[in-house]
């Protein structure tokens, strides 16, 4: 019986990591499509390719993942499988969710938030403090130092480049934002790829399959980094409008500055930090950042209030929905 749930647990969070890719593609090319520096098709095989290399540059968010959200060293393999099956719905449920309504929410939140909903629901240890400095603290600084430097930044820009010709300025921008979205996406996949690496090797670890002090086995690296970037392929067209239109009309500069001001801080946060944090809270904090330099009505606060009504019910939403399928399917598979 352990070994079928460890089988599902693995297409379950392959099947998440393909849901994280075409969910968050916008996060990496939107404004780079809006701005026509790179045509659709281009711009995600781009992206494509770039999640996978990010995916294979880390393992310290993994890590994160895998031992510092729910303590299930003192459940039985069986239980604690369950425990990441119903995380993983969770999350894939709420995924799902906000791409209908076309809503950029967080893939990493609402994985943690499955983990922390049926981990409770399971009567296990959530690691609060972790919680709280690794999710909630980045959750919210990232944003906020995503909006603040894009702003600024943008200001610099274009203080700068006050006496130049516009039209060439632009130009070179929309050049530029081929650099600035590759580096966007290899951000992406090394932040968002290590989830999932880091729900499979959890699992393997708890059956006694992998050990883990010898690290993240190669297969589990390479099945992930596959996984989002064939989902990055298929595209997140109605987030992409959102991002790259919705919010605000991005020109080529302020494009370049908002993609490289969001790779910066997920590489910090990945390197320096080891923290899971958001593409998508990032991006889009930097994207209304270089918009408010324009004036403070060019960025639609309607459409940003929408999203960070998502942004504040992805967590307890992705643990309710874990919680319940646990009370449901604890009792079949036991």
């Amino acid at each position: 019986m352990e070994a079928a749930l460890v089988v599902v647990v693995v297409a379950l969070a392959l099947g998440f990591d393909y849901t994280n890719g075409f969910h968050d593609a916008a996060n990496a090319i939107a404004t780079s499509v809006s701005t026509r520096a790179l045509t659709p098709r281009v711009a995600l095989t781009m992206a494509a390719i770039m999640n996978f290399v990010g995916a294979m540059l880390g393992t310290a968010v993994a890590e994160t993942i895998a031992t510092s959200i729910v303590d299930l060293q003192d459940a039985a393999g069986h239980e604690a499988l369950v425990v990441i099956v119903c995380a993983l719905i969770g999350a894939i449920t709420w995924n799902l969710i906000t791409w209908w309504f076309g809503l950029p929410s967080s893939s990493t939140h609402s994985l943690i938030g499955g983990l922390v909903g049926a981990g409770l629901a399971a009567s296990l240890g959530v690691y609060w403090s972790s919680v709280y400095e690794k999710v909630v603290l980045p959750m919210v600084i990232s944003p906020l130092v995503g909006f603040l430097l894009a702003f600024l930044i943008m200001l610099g820009v274009l203080w700068l480049l006050r006496n130049k010709a516009p039209a060439k300025t632009q130009r070179r921008f929309r050049l530029a934002q081929t650099v600035s979205a590759s580096a966007m996406a290899l951000g992406h996949g090394l932040q968002d790829a290590q989830k999932t690496m880091g729900i499979i090797w959890l699992a393997l670890i708890t059956v006694g399959w992998a050990d883990k002090d010898a690290g993240i086995p190669l297969w589990v690296k390479i099945a992930a980094a596959t996984a989002i970037s064939l989902g990055t392929y298929a595209g997140g067209w109605r987030i992409m409008r959102t991002l790259g239109r919705k919010i605000i009309e991005v020109d080529p500069a302020r494009g370049f500055v908002a993609e490289s001001v969001s790779a910066t801080v997920l590489y910090f946060n990945a390197y320096v930090l080891h923290a899971p944090v958001s593409t998508t809270h990032t991006v889009t904090s930097a994207i209304m950042g270089v918009g408010a330099t324009k004036r403070a009505s060019a960025v639609r606060w309607g459409v940003a209030k929408n999203i960070g009504v998502a942004w504040v019910l992805t967590i307890p939403a992705a643990a309710a929905v874990a919680a319940i399928f646990y009370l449901v399917l604890n009792p079949i598979l036991n």
